[in-house]
């Protein structure tokens, strides 16, 4: 894992020494045959973000047949979120693409409550950087995926040619490091964002402890972890809209 060995710290108060971890800890553990899956933080927070997301969609499901023309409470709600999300795509996309607007909306609403789940005392799954990884590189093959599917691969190809023939390594390099700069900047900042949290409160006394955490974590947590769900989405919409070929 790539935060083992490399966010821990120790931190001296006062003449005493305490042993700060930042690992990933792991709750359980269970054998299939030769095999060890390994039960982590990251892991239990994700399933459960994953549990209320799967839940508001049954109950908004069960509840669309009686919606009315005229919205209101939690019908107001749902709307208000679809049509943002929708508009959202189709501003940064354009309006042919709206159709994208499921997977993205769904990976916004993912990514946001995976941030702001530190605030709930959960370890953030974004905290732990398989998880940006994965989600960057779901973008990486969706883009070779349509760029391929709507230009062909012979004018597919010719792209990495582009402006001249010996810039197809530098073009290279620069399509498959996409995947490693959008996810490092997703990490980097929720993983920062718990260390500083992390250091804050171990550093101080009991009563600077009230309170005063409160303005970290509207910056840390909630304006970086809205920010950085919104940046990785859009940058995700455009290398998707950017393989498509031109109408």
């Amino acid at each position: 894992m790539i935060t083992d060995g490399v966010l821990n710290s120790a931190v001296t108060i006062l003449g005493t020494t305490k042993a700060i971890s930042f690992d990933d800890k792991v709750l359980t553990y269970f054998d299939i045959g030769s095999l060890r899956f390994v039960i982590t933080e990251s892991i239990l927070s994700m399933w459960l973000i994953m549990a209320v997301l799967i839940i508001f969609a049954v109950i908004v499901r069960m509840r669309l047949k009686n919606f009315k023309d005229e919205p209101s409470g939690f019908q107001n709600f749902v709307e208000m979120l679809v049509e943002g999300l929708d508009s959202f795509v189709g501003s940064t996309m354009g309006e042919r693409h709206r159709r994208f607007t499921p997977y993205f909306g769904s990976l916004f609403l993912l990514i946001l409550l995976s941030n702001l789940s530190g605030l709930f005392g959960l370890r953030p799954p974004t905290a732990n950087y398989s998880v940006p990884l994965g989600l960057a590189l779901i973008t990486f093959f969706m883009t070779q995926y349509f760029g391929i599917t709507s230009k062909g691969v012979k004018e597919y190809g010719k792209g990495f040619l582009e402006p001249m023939a010996p810039f197809v390594v530098l073009n290279v390099v620069g399509e498959i490091a996409n995947p490693f700069s959008l996810s490092f900047r997703l990490f980097g900042n929720i993983v920062g964002g718990t260390i500083l949290m992390g250091l804050y409160y171990a550093m101080l006394p009991w009563f600077l402890q009230i309170g005063i955490p409160s303005f970290l974590h509207a910056y840390l947590d909630v304006f970086a972890g809205v920010l950085q769900a919104f940046v990785f989405t859009m940058l995700s919409m455009i290398f998707v809209s950017g393989a498509f070929a031109d109408e």
